[in-house]
């Protein structure tokens, strides 16, 4: 018994010993840091502050985009002055600020003028009509050009194709909009739809024309319009509907011999994993080969890799060169 109580003595003296360590160590650190860590803590309105947010937001259901230009903040004038800096060109404010602004638009304020009392000396407003019509003949003159420099061997129809792949709704929309002219045109409607976005980028090639020249337009139309053939397979662009008549009559013009198809290959015949592999001769060169489930997919194949042979439209052919500058003369502007 005498010896138990001694046990525990010795371990409740080594139990205060410890405690009275640890304390004189928080003192020193306490003593020897400069700041005093703090804790952060949440208080207890945020959570259903949050939530009611949160409750009303759903109750409400999606909302309309609001415009850019109905802030408080927003300047006209200050937004057009760093849109043509941004792109590199000198553009006069008042053209600029006319090629975003459409028909529609235009009559609507006027209307809203008249019901004010305003003057009709002082109703009308500029809208781009005009410039949406310069800059479509400025885009299309300059993009015939530049395809026809850059693929000599393309017929006529592939050549229409592709420019019109260029010039269409969607690829001016595409770049007018990275271009950033959404929250600056003026539209009955918001967000603008692809056309009022596509008609805008004209109207600002017709503005550049006006505002700095020809040249500067079809420069312009080369790096914004025309770059969007860069890494692009044109056998998606354009692929023709008869290959084979195609191909027939285009040897027949270059003089390159009657086109001969031969099979060169089968393999699983009968079975629904068939293959077939044909090949296309002229004057006993090899002018383009193609796979397929029968006979006649893997020769309109082979027909269109002859195509690609003869027009230089393939994967691995020379880049285009963007840096090019066509003379103004060889711009056919209708």
């Amino acid at each position: 018994k005498t010896y138990s109580l001694l046990i525990f003595k010795i371990a409740l003296k080594m139990s205060f010993l410890r405690s009275a360590v640890g304390l004189l160590a928080r003192v020193k650190l306490l003593e020897g840091s400069p700041t005093v860590q703090t804790r952060r803590h949440i208080k207890r309105w945020v959570s259903p502050t949050l939530r009611e947010l949160a409750h009303r937001q759903k109750k409400l259901g999606p909302q309309k985009p609001e415009r850019r230009s109905g802030f408080v903040e927003w300047n006209q004038r200050s937004e057009l002055f760093a849109f043509g800096k941004r792109l590199g060109e000198s553009f006069e404010l008042s053209e600029l600020q006319r090629a975003f602004t459409e028909k529609s638009f235009a009559e609507r304020e006027e209307d809203r003028r008249r019901q004010l009392g305003i003057e009709e000396s002082d109703l009308q407003m500029p809208h781009n009509s005009d410039l949406v019509e310069k800059g479509q003949q400025i885009a299309r003159a300059y993009v015939e050009a530049f395809l026809q420099h850059q693929l000599p061997k393309v017929p006529n129809e592939g050549l229409q194709a592709i420019a019109s792949y260029l010039l269409s709704t969607e690829t001016l929309a595409h770049v007018s909009t990275h271009l950033g002219t959404k929250d600056l045109i003026q539209s009955t409607e918001y967000p603008p739809s692809a056309e009022s976005q596509a008609k805008s980028l004209h109207a600002v090639i017709g503005a550049l024309a006006s505002s700095s020249g020809i040249e500067r337009a079809f420069i312009f139309v080369r790096d914004f319009i025309c770059t969007q053939l860069n890494q692009k397979d044109l056998l998606e662009v354009w692929t023709p509907q008869e290959p084979i008549q195609l191909l027939e009559k285009i040897c027949q013009e270059r003089k390159l011999g009657e086109a001969e198809p031969r099979l060169l290959g089968d393999c699983g015949k009968n079975t629904v994993l068939a293959a077939y592999q044909v090949g296309i001769y002229a004057n006993r060169q090899l002018l383009g080969k193609g796979f397929g489930e029968d006979v006649k997919t893997a020769t309109e194949t082979a027909a269109l890799d002859a195509l690609q042979s003869i027009f230089d439209t393939r994967d691995n052919r020379r880049p285009f060169d963007f840096a090019i500058q066509l003379e103004p003369k060889t711009v056919r502007l209708g």
